[in-house]
Parts: C-alpha cells; sequence; structure tokens
C-alpha cells in the first residue's frame, strides 16, 4: 500500500502523543482527532485504512497503537518534517514561527537525498528549531526528559528544551524575548495562585505569565545535551 500524505500525518501524530505518554503506546482516536482537527468519523475511517495496510492495530478498552511498520514511516516523517522545519530557519532564514505548515507540504515531497542535504547544510541539527528532537535516518528517536516551566519552583535554574505550540503569535513573541531552545534562565520568583513568574535570563530580568510558563518546556542542563 502506497502511504498517502495525509495516512503519513496520522502516523506521525500518533506517534506523537504516544512519545510524551511514558512509554504507553496506546492512544485515543478522540486525542487524534482533536491534534489533527479533524471530526471523529474522519479518524475512525482513517484507522480503518491504516490498519488494514498494517500501520497500526486496535485493542478494544485501550486504544489504538503503531505496529513496527507504523513507528517507522511515522519517524521517518518526523524526521523530514522537522530536518526541513531546520533547513528553512537555519539556512533560508525564515522566522521559527513560520515555518509548520510549509514543513508539512515540503516534508511530503522531498526524497531522501535532499533531507540528507538539507541536514547537512543544516549543520547536522539534534533538533527541530521548536526542540523537539530529530530521529535519525536509522529510524531512532532520541528520548529527551523535560517539564513545564510553570510546574517549576523558585530558585532554581534552567535550559528551554521545547517550546510546546505551533501557534505563530506565541512563538514571535517568546522569540522576541529570547525564550528559545538553549536559553539558560533562573527562575528567580512566582506569585501564587497561577500569577506571573519572574525569571533572569542573560542577568536581565523577565516576567512572564502562568500560561505562557506552560508552553516553555526545560530541564538540566545535562538532560538538555543529551539529545
Amino acid at each position: 500500500m502506497t502511504v498517502s500524505p495525509a495516512m503519513q500525518e496520522y502516523l506521525a501524530e500518533a506517534y506523537r502523543l504516544a512519545y510524551y505518554q511514558n512509554d504507553n503506546p496506546y492512544i485515543s482516536t478522540s486525542d487524534l482527532a482533536e491534534v489533527l482537527h479533524v471530526s471523529a468519523p474522519a479518524v475512525t475511517r482513517m484507522v480503518q485504512r491504516l490498519k488494514s495496510g498494517g500501520y497500526l492495530e486496535h485493542e478494544p478498552y485501550k486504544g489504538i497503537y503503531l505496529t513496527e511498520t507504523g513507528e517507522r514511516e511515522a519517524l521517518l516523517n518526523i524526521r523530514r518534517h522537522r530536518l526541513v522545519e531546520r533547513f528553512l530557519v537555519d539556512v533560508m532564514q525564515f522566522g521559527w514561527h513560520e515555518v509548520h505548515d510549509d514543513a508539512d507540504t515540503l516534508g511530503a515531497l522531498v526524497g531522501d537525498e535532499v533531507v540528507a542535504r538539507m541536514e547537512k547544510m543544516a549543520g547536522f541539527p539534534r533538533r527541530c528549531p521548536h526542540g523537539e528532537p530529530i530521529p535519525t535516518a536509522e529510524g531512532k528517536m532520541p528520548r529527551i526528559h523535560d517539564e513545564p516551566l510553570s510546574n517549576k519552583q523558585a530558585g532554581t535554574d534552567w535550559v528551554i528544551s521545547r517550546v510546546a505550540t505551533h501557534d505563530a503569535d506565541k512563538l514571535q513573541y517568546l522569540g522576541s524575548l529570547g525564550l528559545i531552545p538553549g536559553t539558560r534562565l533562573h527562575l528567580t520568583e512566582r506569585a501564587p495562585f497561577n500569577g506571573p513568574l519572574q525569571l533572569t535570563v542573560d542577568g536581565k530580568p523577565l516576567v512572564i505569565g502562568h500560561e505562557l510558563a506552560g508552553v516553555l518546556r526545560v530541564s538540566t542542563e545535562a538532560e538538555f545535551n543529551v539529545a
């Protein structure tokens, strides 16, 4: 069965959902529908197609999960997408808030040789511009460990690991503040009742809201350098 761009997108999103579930491979069709912004019947139809092609399985009362074939296809799709994003930002100088949708389109069209050239021109990056890990050409996904900044206690030092949003306005704003993956920060103080957080970044004070802090995933510097 030829894997269409739509099928690749479903497989990639299914993998992303499962990846951050602490080794739980099962995901619900409702979660998949929500992240893809499609109807439940549309997900059901696509799940049946992917199941008949051997890309996923369904277990009653648990959900769907990717087969080995489905996981491999998902990882190759994710790799293409994230390397295209990196190429668009690092080589073509697009803003990190501009590239997600274009990477979806281009990633469905470019072949392995083009992706390999993009990877080389971008300097063999380990993460996409938003901090997500890039699978290897062999289909291995690095494991990262991070948590929302909004969960952390005052008086602690962190590195921004990922920025968990595709919202262009939020990305542009965070970029203007210098809050991008790899940035070191000190959480100086946090107001009670989900109030604002006071940070120190490059020796300068900065205040952000609790909701925005939840978008920033942080880790120790050692954990950041692993992936």
